[in-house]
């Protein structure tokens, strides 16, 4: 069975997700939902072209049966309810979503038996680092976390170090101990803080995604460290989900559970 994708964004990452999912056994794109494009079709890296609409409304029409979207916070609000109620499978990997959309999509997939993902990091060795910071949490009473992310991105801190430092409190019964400046000299010199982890946001033309966690304990230092040098990086967790989706009947919320590094 073929199954077709309609994009949501044609920007660096929409494109790269467009680049390879044509590419890709089994699966074909259905259309590319873009706010800021004009016309009526997309052309592909490939040189095909594919229907393109710039409403959100216009999803319907494509007959897709998922629809990536890795867009903005904004963007995917409207999105993603019209996409669950249409019945196609979303895949969301936008940064910066309120909690209270992602509990009202996983309830209304629940009642439709609808399979999709909400991820906040696609890379596979993101996935990797998070699940790692989990085993090591228990282990250790202090904890920092350093996000460094191209100064593109909108929002800080990542939706990355905000799932990590969550996650890290799960795997434990207590916050995290944590320093707090008798002096500062500057405001927030010591960065946000969740949880009794400190988070710091790096925002440099150059970087793509990288974190750090590092854990203090007496003595010694556990650092933890990822890298993303490309988009590339985030395309087989992209598939991974893509194919998924038909054989969920909800809303998965993080790659790790869907590689079954948890419950």
């Amino acid at each position: 069975m073929t199954l077709r994708v309609a994009v949501s964004g044609s920007g660096q990452m929409g494109a790269r997700i467009l680049t390879t999912v044509a590419a890709a056994d089994g699966l074909e794109i259905a259309g590319v939902i873009e706010k800021y494009s004009h016309g009526r079709t997309y052309a592909l890296s490939d040189g095909r072209t594919v229907p393109l609409t710039q409403s959100v409304t216009g999803l319907r029409d494509l007959g897709a049966d998922v629809v990536v979207d890795f867009s903005n916070a904004a963007w995917t609000e409207q999105i993603l309810p019209l996409a669950i109620e249409a019945g196609v499978s979303p895949v969301v990997g936008t940064s910066g979503l309120p909690d209270a959309l992602i509990e009202q999509s996983a309830a209304a997939c629940a009642a439709q038996r609808l399979g999709g993902v909400v991820a906040a990091n696609f890379a596979l060795g993101a996935v990797m680092l998070m699940h790692l910071a989990r085993v090591a949490a228990p282990f250790f009473d202090a904890a920092e976390v350093i996000e460094q992310h191209h100064d593109g991105k909108v929002d800080a801190p990542s939706g990355t170090a905000i799932a990590t430092a969550r996650g890290m409190r799960e795997a434990r019964t207590e916050d995290f101990g944590r320093n707090v400046a008798e002096q500062e000299t500057l405001p927030d010199a010591r960065g946000a803080a969740l949880a009794g982890v400190t988070l710091h946001s790096v925002r440099l033309p150059g970087l793509v995604a990288h974190q750090e966690v590092i854990f203090g304990g007496l003595g010694e230092t556990l650092t933890l460290r990822h890298d993303s040098t490309s988009r590339e990086s985030f395309m087989p967790g992209v598939l991974r989900a893509i194919r998924a989706v038909p054989q969920l009947d909800h809303l998965v919320i993080g790659l790790d559970r869907l590689l079954g590094l948890r419950d």
